[in-house]
């Protein structure tokens, strides 16, 4: 899929904004500051319903304006002239306002998956060396590329979260033994929600992560021309021994959640805080046989956070969907010689849109085509 037509108004620094697209290769050079990311940054808002630079919605208005509004219309493939038009309305206070093909969706939510997108930012790099809520990030957004219901099932797990934690912080500091009372039976009914919520996310993640490392394992050779062997391994506080071999993985998943709550009441009481589930994850990532993160230099941990990306793209694709690739000053970080590999590797992309401060930093690709943004005007060159 890729997309043929972008329009913003009040979006970021664009009054209005319009531009026709077309697949293959799109470049937007600017200087920093003039807009140029945030025509990717409403792609992928619209795909997503999220952006890679803030979680709040206000950032993305224009100042002055009571919302924005974004409109794409997306071909679904080069052989497929079949056409859908997606529309949101961002506001900041009130629900945003969904629509496709001009219908309105009764949850915003389900305007994600009409559009697929994968986006690399420098700001991956965090994915190396952040936290490992960047790393459960990095993966959950594969998740929910690959199964765009799963943002339905992560904000389920967000709300039981919120409600368990505050249910445990009022019992904070009594007998871990049960009372019997009101209290004990809402927390098991908590208790079950997040086993089984928990489950499916973590099934999810554990199919996804074993199934897009050889892909970013292919991806990192290509870039990184010595010591490329790359691993992930998912770590968690429950004993995933004999999982994967259930007749029910997610049923057993969940067993297992609940075996490790009931482990773990005591401290969860003291603290008044949930110490189980997928929220408190991580992923180990190794570049040969030293972790990523504390010994990788920055060239390695780029290359890294840029082959998980594109590993990314090629599950997706292989899964059946052409995503649309977003990179976001990307070439400006690579030496001469990774430019040439990543455009090699990007060539064949149905629909690739990248940014650029210089456009020198990014190689020529047949039949491209490049945009001047200044000021949130857009020229084509």
């Amino acid at each position: 899929m890729f997309v043929t037509e972008l329009s913003l108004t009040d979006f970021r620094n664009y009054h209005a904004a319009s531009l026709e697209l077309t697949s293959g290769v799109t470049v937007f050079v600017g200087s920093n500051g003039q807009g140029k990311t945030n025509l990717v940054e409403a792609v992928e808002y619209l795909s997503t319903m999220s952006s890679h630079r803030v979680s709040a919605t206000a950032p993305l208005i224009r100042a002055g304006a009571e919302s924005a509004i974004l409109r794409a219309r997306v071909q679904a493939s080069r052989e497929d002239p079949r056409l859908i038009l997606l529309e949101l309305e961002v506001a900041n206070g009130r629900s945003n306002v969904a629509r496709l093909n001009r219908a309105p969706l009764q949850r915003p939510r389900d305007l994600v998956g009409a559009l697929r997108t994968v986006v690399f930012s420098p700001m991956d790099l965090s994915i190396v060396r952040g936290d490992p809520s960047d790393r459960r990030g990095w993966l959950d957004s594969l998740v929910t590329t690959r199964w765009p219901r799963m943002v339905g099932v992560r904000q389920d797990l967000d709300r039981v979260l919120k409600q368990r934690n505050a249910l445990l912080k009022a019992m904070s500091g009594r007998s871990r033994m049960s009372s019997g009372g009101d209290e004990e039976v809402t927390l098991a009914v908590w208790n079950e929600q997040l086993a089984t919520i928990g489950a499916e996310l973590l099934h999810a993640r554990l199919d996804t992560l074993a199934d897009v490392l050889p892909h970013a394992q292919r991806a990192y050779e290509t870039i990184a021309p010595v010591n490329n062997q790359v691993d992930a391994r998912y770590r968690t506080g429950l004993d995933l021994d004999g999982v994967t071999e259930a007749a029910d993985v997610r049923g057993e998943l969940a067993v297992r959640l609940l075996d490790a709550m009931a482990a773990r009441r005591r401290d969860e009481l003291q603290r008044g805080v949930t110490l189980v589930g997928p929220q408190r994850d991580d992923i180990d990532l190794f570049i040969g046989d030293l972790p990523a993160k504390g010994y990788a230099s920055h060239g390695e941990s780029w290359s890294l956070a840029l082959a998980l990306r594109l590993g990314g793209y090629a599950l997706v694709r292989e899964d059946g969907t052409e995503p649309v690739l977003v990179l976001d000053d990307v070439f400006a970080e690579l030496d001469t010689s990774r430019r040439e590999r990543l455009a090699e590797v990007v060539a064949d992309v149905e629909q690739v849109l990248i940014t650029a401060a210089v456009g020198a930093d990014v190689p020529d690709f047949p039949a491209e085509r490049r945009f001047r943004v200044d000021a949130g005007i857009v020229s084509a060159l």
